[in-house]
């Protein structure tokens, strides 16, 4: 369980942050962790902080820790650790992930993922913004995953991607058609592209058998193969 933090940027550029009470559950459809909300504590600069305090030391009397509440000129100190605190004219507005997004981005480009989309685009004359529509999909996805609405309406906000800025709701759903029919196309660009990593030297090498099965008429004694479920479901005939 965990304080949530989400932002949504209005129509005018202001950007307004809410808190929210939530923990992560399987999603076995999905094969993934999403959150679930537990409560919404409203906008951060409507909060009501007495009660989020009276939460807090409520939640250390029963773990046996102790709270100590900072005031509120103490916590630009807090904040910038050992830096010196900002002057009284320079107020933070917002601050936005950086690492993460950069190099997936990197690796995107390196892959080959943005040039193998970016040439079917041009042959087949499609809008130019699915390629970076599909590139905030697969960070989020990475990073913090949202639906298609939640990366165009809250997350894009929170990160640094500014060709990822100007993206319409539209193009996000548009270009998960676009992929689907094209998939073949770009998974073989791919692997065209990273097929020279398998000539490397390597001392070591991890294979992926998860969906990996087999049949046979009796079990080893004691050995390897044994009877069971492939962990992908499906029953071998």
């Amino acid at each position: 369980m965990y304080l949530r933090t989400t932002k949504r940027q209005n129509k005018d550029g202001s950007v307004v942050e809410y808190y929210q009470l939530a923990h992560n559950v399987w999603n076995q459809q999905s094969n993934q962790a999403v959150a679930k909300i537990i409560h919404n504590f409203g906008r951060a600069d409507e909060l009501d902080r007495d009660s989020l305090v009276r939460l807090c030391k409520s939640i250390a009397r029963v773990c046996g820790v102790e709270v100590n509440e900072i005031t509120a000129s103490q916590e630009p100190r807090l904040a910038s650790r050992d830096k010196d605190i900002l002057p009284d004219e320079v107020k933070l507005i917002q601050t936005q992930e950086l690492g993460t997004v950069i190099a997936l981005e990197v690796l995107w480009e390196r892959l080959g993922i943005a040039s193998a989309l970016k040439k079917i685009i041009k042959q087949q004359g499609y809008n130019e913004a699915y390629e970076r529509a599909l590139l905030a999909m697969t960070a989020n996805r990475l990073c913090e995953p949202e639906s298609k609405l939640g990366v165009w309406d809250r997350w894009l906000s929170k990160v640094y991607l500014p060709s990822c800025q100007g993206l319409k709701l539209d193009q996000m759903y548009e270009a998960m058609d676009f992929l689907h029919a094209h998939s073949s196309a770009v998974e073989e660009a791919v692997v065209f592209r990273t097929a020279h990593l398998f000539n490397l030297d390597v001392d070591l090498i991890f294979y992926d058998t998860t969906t990996a099965a087999f049949a046979i008429d009796e079990e080893d004694n004691g050995g390897l193969r044994q009877f069971g479920r492939p962990k992908n479901g499906v029953w071998i005939p």
